[in-house]
């Protein structure tokens, strides 16, 4: 196992070690709850303790950008230079890096929206932004990690099928909001997808090295999970939708 992995693992640990302390101060002050984490439905997954974890995780430095000034659309576009960042390392192999930009990417989306709404500047073009960077952003990753598990055939149908389940889920949310029916359920949500995978290309190495598994076999169950994950999820929402549509048929 590389150093970079024993890293990886060390920073997950570390990370980890703060769930106790925001324990106690959500039990002291049961109103920690934060008010987005509050509106966003609840997954088996990422439940509200866990988000309102990493949302006093990160609440420091949410204060510091907004006293800072920095933009949203700055966030945005740095969320997409580390998606970029993510698929190219797992194109070179460097899989605890990837996971690592994965997670960077991820923190860069969640402060893009909670400081447009600390400083009041939510918009259409903002929102319209960040949708599609996200996409971009996960493309790459999935991108590089075909390159990565092009000669392996499990990895490269984990991989495609996380990618075309990613991407589906987003369309049928999309769709569904365009005829009116903007639903965000289901158990595969990108937030779901991003922390596996983090999670998967950061655990792989130590995993694999101390119980003696085939090089990554924790990342390409991960791959596979996700990907039947987000396409139960995408007939899930488009089972929604159309319940949905239905019923507005069918009433006067």
């Amino acid at each position: 196992m590389t150093t970079l992995a024993y890293a990886a693992a060390v920073f997950v640990l570390v990370i980890l070690m703060s769930l106790p302390a925001y324990a106690v101060a959500a039990r002291r002050r049961p109103i920690l709850l934060d008010a987005d984490v509050a509106a966003r439905p609840i997954t088996l997954l990422l439940g509200r303790w866990i988000r309102g974890w990493v949302m006093w995780l990160i609440a420091p430095l949410e204060r510091a950008l907004v006293r800072g000034g920095v933009s949203p659309d700055a966030l945005n576009y740095a969320g997409g230079a580390f998606g970029l960042a993510a698929g190219i390392a797992y194109a070179k192999g460097a899989v605890a890096l990837g996971g690592e930009f994965l997670l960077l990417g991820g923190l860069s989306d969640i402060l893009d929206g909670r400081i447009a709404r600390a400083r009041g500047v939510v918009s259409d073009h903002g929102e319209f932004l960040d949708s599609v960077i996200d996409r971009f952003s996960e493309m790459f990753a999935f991108v590089g990690l075909a390159v990565f598990f092009a000669p392996a055939f499990w990895g490269t149908l984990g991989t495609a099928l996380a990618l075309g389940g990613s991407m589906l889920v987003s369309y049928t949310r999309a769709k569904g909001a365009l005829v009116g029916v903007d639903y965000r359920g289901g158990l595969m949500a990108r937030a779901e997808r991003l922390v596996l995978l983090a999670i998967g290309s950061l655990t792989d190495g130590p995993l694999c090295g101390y119980f003696g598994w085939r090089e990554n076999s924790v990342l390409i169950t991960v791959l596979i999970v996700i990907g039947v994950g987000a396409t139960l999820t995408a007939a899930w929402r488009a089972r929604v939708v159309l319940r949905e549509l239905r019923k507005a048929v069918r009433s006067p």
